[in-house]
């Protein structure tokens, strides 16, 4: 009995110290990212030891008698990530928290979403990608069923290029009223019949290059289910007939000039969909007088 309880009070010990070795590395970090900027050029070699130390997995650059074993420094790795973790999540809530009204709503927010949306976004460092993963948080709360579990899962798997991508392709976009059809328009034109088979003004195409966002861009935006690649069309309109979009929140109006014209466009799937409401108004006055100009063949457009 006395045997076990020296070797209860030595792992005990033993515990509290890894526990003080945590903090004093989490206090390290802390330093470590104020001189960030100062190391963000260092060689591939400095970065990997940095990353080493971060993620105590730095034991086989030191001597061997300055090694811990290998048990405690698993352990020790193992408590840092959740501290990670808890710090992320912490995060997170803050940022979620200045999205909320205090207005009382009627649904509840399911709470095996919550536990998987923990899950998927407790790993995220990135202080941009928090802040979007906060806004998720705020309108699933706010707004039940707002966020598919598919959608959380894609999301998570998105890189903060991924992300800037998917906001450059929002800023060129329009929707319906209700934010719920969303498309990039592409060009537009009049079907071919034989009074205007030769004409060349038949068809135009919208430089979407020019306007920050190339077709490899929009493979990319495909690959991560947030665009169909093919493009769509709208139906074919009579002269006269006008479609009407919302532009980042301004009202635009499409104006066929002709009998037969048709506009195309990328259509965003109900994943891009449902994350394109993270994306904050953004109207591109360029790509808008660009659209009007090179459109003006077979549509006069208003907005």
């Amino acid at each position: 009995m006395a045997s076990n309880s020296i070797k209860e009070d030595t792992i005990t010990a033993h515990s509290v110290e890894q526990d003080t070795h945590i903090v004093e590395h989490e206090q390290a970090q802390n330093v470590e990212k104020s001189n960030s900027n100062s190391s963000a050029n260092a060689s591939s070699q400095q970065q990997l030891l940095g990353f080493a130390k971060k993620f105590s997995l730095d034991a086989q650059f030191l001597p061997e008698s300055k090694q811990a074993p290998l048990e405690d420094r698993a352990y020790r790795r193992k408590k840092l990530d959740e501290l990670r973790q808890q710090k992320n999540m912490e995060e997170i809530m803050l940022r979620a928290a200045q999205y909320c009204s205090d207005a009382t709503i009627t649904d509840r927010a399911d709470q095996d979403w919550f536990s998987h949306f923990v899950r998927l976004a407790e790993g995220i460092s990135n202080k941009t990608m928090q802040n979007l993963w906060a806004k998720i948080l705020a309108g699933e709360i706010s707004h039940p069923g707002s966020y598919s579990l598919k959608t959380l899962q894609m999301f998570r798997t998105m890189s903060i290029t991924e992300a800037k991508l998917l906001a450059k392709a929002c800023s060129l976009a329009v929707s319906d009223c209700r934010k719920k059809n969303i498309r990039v328009i592409s060009g537009g034109y009049q079907i071919p019949k034989f009074f205007n088979f030769f004409n060349r003004q038949r068809q135009q195409r919208l430089d979407l290059n020019q306007a920050g966002l190339s077709y490899a861009d929009i493979l990319t935006l495909a690959d991560n289910h947030l665009v169909f690649e093919q493009e769509a069309e709208s139906h074919a309109l009579a002269k006269g007939e006008k479609i009407q979009f919302n532009y980042n929140g301004k009202p635009l109006s499409f104006t066929a000039k002709k009998n037969d014209a048709i506009l195309t466009f990328y259509k965003f799937t109900p994943i891009g969909t449902e994350l394109a409401h993270l994306v904050s108004d953004s109207i591109d006055d360029n790509y808008l007088t660009t659209m009007k100009t090179q459109l003006a063949e077979n549509f006069i457009i208003e907005g």
